[in-house]
């Protein structure tokens, strides 16, 4: 069961293993973003992403991957190698924090509703720094939303963040009015509870 214990969790990029490997104020612009929704600015996203490809190539990863979800009911991903030629015929391992935060996959190549034509597919995927990154198959996998270059959710994930971001809005306007002005946002952890009953208006206005 000790093994076990130790075992858990080892591939993900988790909380405990940013603490060990981000420096402490890294972690600490970081963790603002994750909880309070903070901009993450390009100098703290290359110190995360060099981390992070430090902690992936110790773990025996090759590649790195935006992984999303786009709209056809299974995931999507957009490899690219760590590895970056040179001059002088070698190669060194580079991960840039503009290549953490965002990425280009062909966007025609998914369900879009018909935005625009294929010669015009434009794709984004933006790092959501709320998942965490993984490994798996010798490839980090680093969770994005996908949306087109117009802002046009075109995965299950946006909406998500989008709906979570308006609760947390709306909640924090609530918290404030009792005096908790102390709250810097809420997480929204359970949705409603699944069970409608649909009744015709007819017998609707039979009921007293």
């Amino acid at each position: 069961m000790d093994k076990v214990s130790e075992m858990y969790g080892t591939n993900v990029f988790n909380e405990k293993t940013m603490k060990e490997c981000l420096p402490k104020e890294t972690f600490k612009e970081l963790e603002k973003t994750i909880q309070d929704g903070k901009p993450l600015n390009i100098k703290i996203a290359n110190a995360v992403a060099h981390a992070m490809k430090v902690w992936a190539i110790e773990k025996g990863a090759t590649h790195f991957t935006h992984w999303f979800q786009p709209m056809t009911g299974v995931t999507a991903e957009k490899h690219d190698s760590f590895i970056e030629p040179r001059n002088d015929g070698t190669v060194i391992m580079s991960f840039s924090g503009k290549e953490l935060i965002k990425g280009e996959p062909d966007a025609s190549s998914f369900p879009n509703g018909g935005l625009r034509a294929t010669f015009e597919a434009r794709g984004y995927t933006a790092w959501d720094p709320t998942s965490y990154a993984f490994i798996k198959d010798g490839v980090l996998c680093i969770p994005t939303a996908f949306c087109s270059y117009t802002g046009f959710a075109l995965d299950k994930k946006t909406p998500l963040l989008r709906s979570m971001e308006a609760i947390n809005k709306q909640a924090l306007r609530i918290v404030k009015l009792f005096g908790h002005d102390d709250v810097k946002s809420i997480k929204t952890t359970l949705g409603p509870e699944q069970e409608y009953f649909l009744v015709d208006k007819e017998y609707y206005e039979q009921r007293k």
